[in-house]
């Protein structure tokens, strides 16, 4: 991988992990509970707009390489959480939460599934 590849994904990533830091405790401040509600959300969030980007790169919106790599392996790489995600689901099963842990492991990932769809859709309505 060149240079001014790994480059555009690292500043990609800080944005990301900035971005994931903040919105997570926002929402979690906001919704006190068992269920990490932060996660959850950039999970959900970050689903969304990795379909609209995919989304945009396919239709050809977004045609430069650099960019593609920012946004996608760097920004919604570092956005989203999925080994947090593992660790609070382990988390909330050991502490004897099954239904919050099952209630939690099919929102996020039912639900990142359907909104990477409603991303990745949405886009293909305004350009196909």
């Amino acid at each position: 991988m060149k240079f001014d590849t790994m480059l555009a994904i690292g500043i990609g990533g800080f944005i990301g992990a900035i971005l994931r830091a903040y919105t997570a405790g926002l929402v979690n401040n906001a919704f006190k509970h068992d269920i990490p509600f932060g996660t959850l959300s950039v999970n959900l969030i970050g689903s969304f707009l990795l379909g609209i980007f995919i989304g945009l790169i396919q239709y050809g919106i977004i045609q430069n390489a650099h960019i593609k790599s920012l946004l996608t392996t760097g920004m919604m790489g570092a956005f989203t959480t999925f080994s947090t995600f593992a660790v609070e689901s382990f988390f909330l099963i050991k502490n004897g939460l099954i239904f919050e842990s099952l209630s939690y492991i099919l929102l996020n990932v039912i639900g990142s599934i359907l909104l990477a769809a409603a991303g990745f859709k949405g886009i293909e309505a305004i350009f196909k």
